[in-house]
């Protein structure tokens, strides 16, 4: 019986010290170097802390891309720390949306900045601080111990931060998942981070901002095809190249064509959804995100 005892606490610590590895291993696999002085942060979906996103070290501080809902950046801030003992100076949000930008106040307690495009900057005053101001969540994802930080340094078209070994351009893509759509450009490394512009998981996209122009979004996309990035660090999902910026594209243009093809026959919203399938593209096989998506385009094309 005490030989049983002794192989049960046996197997029983060596399985726990193997779910200890494995942690550590996934937790060492979200952060990833594409560079030197290049990392991604992949997002946690199950978390929720869906979106992706970076940091690039200067010589002498950090430019952050996207900061992630509050509690996903408790856990991004560590993380940066980890890589340089440099301070964070900047962070720039390709858009308002909470996913991407609502963790910025931890930011800000580190001496950061938030930089967005001009019109992104707006969209944080009326619709951003309107749906921050409506969460009701409690608990762990509760918005009520942090605070909205708006940005302070905008731009119209473009800005640049370089000190000759890296360069970051942030350009003004928008209107198209939202108005005030931005990605982040690095020249040397040939790398895009392109915000909810493109993803590539199975859910598709949010069509549903006020301010989508989706017509917009496809021609954006093909600009950013032509850059010819060679990574492409996507919103959500996993890392790619112009492959997802493409495939993105085919999801869109089926969805708009659908929709005015809909709406030229006199259908509801409701009724394209039901009657069209987007499940043979990759980052549409979620039926019901598909079907919300259509609605929501459709009401953006009837307004």
């Amino acid at each position: 019986m005490r030989y049983r005892d002794q192989e049960m606490k046996r197997l029983l610590s060596a399985t726990v010290f193997a779910a200890l590895l494995f942690a550590a291993a996934d937790a060492r696999s979200v952060v990833k170097e594409l560079a030197p002085g290049v990392w991604v942060r992949m997002g946690h979906r199950d978390r929720n802390q869906p979106a992706n996103c970076g940091w690039v070290i200067f010589k002498d501080h950090v430019l952050v891309i996207d900061a992630n809902y509050p509690w996903g950046a408790k856990e991004i801030l560590p993380e940066i720390k980890k890589t340089t003992k440099l301070p964070i100076r900047y962070v720039f949000n390709t858009h308002y949306h909470g996913d991407h930008a609502y963790g910025g106040s931890l930011f800000t307690a580190e001496g950061a900045q938030i930089v967005c495009s001009q019109d992104c900057a707006n969209e944080y005053r009326t619709k951003g601080q309107a749906s921050w101001d409506k969460n009701t969540a409690t608990g762990e994802f509760s918005l009520k111990p942090y605070k909205l930080a708006h940005p302070t340094i905008t731009f119209g078209d473009s800005m640049a931060f370089d000190d000759g070994t890296h360069r970051v351009e942030l350009r003004k893509a928008g209107p198209g998942h939202s108005k005030g759509d931005a990605v982040a450009w690095l020249p040397k490394e040939r790398f895009l981070f392109t915000g909810d512009l493109c993803v590539n998981w199975k859910s598709g996209n949010n069509m549903a901002d006020a301010d989508a122009d989706h017509d917009n979004w496809v021609r954006a996309l093909d600009k950013m095809a032509a850059m010819k990035p060679a990574t492409v660090i996507v919103g959500h999902g996993d890392l790619s190249d112009t492959g997802a910026l493409t495939a993105q594209k085919a999801y869109l243009v089926d969805m708009i064509s659908a929709v005015r093809k809909g709406i030229a026959a006199g259908k509801t919203g409701e009724e394209i959804a039901a009657a069209v399938d987007l499940t043979s593209h990759k980052i549409g096989s979620d039926p019901a995100r598909n079907q919300a998506s259509i609605i929501a385009m459709h009401k953006r094309f009837t307004k």
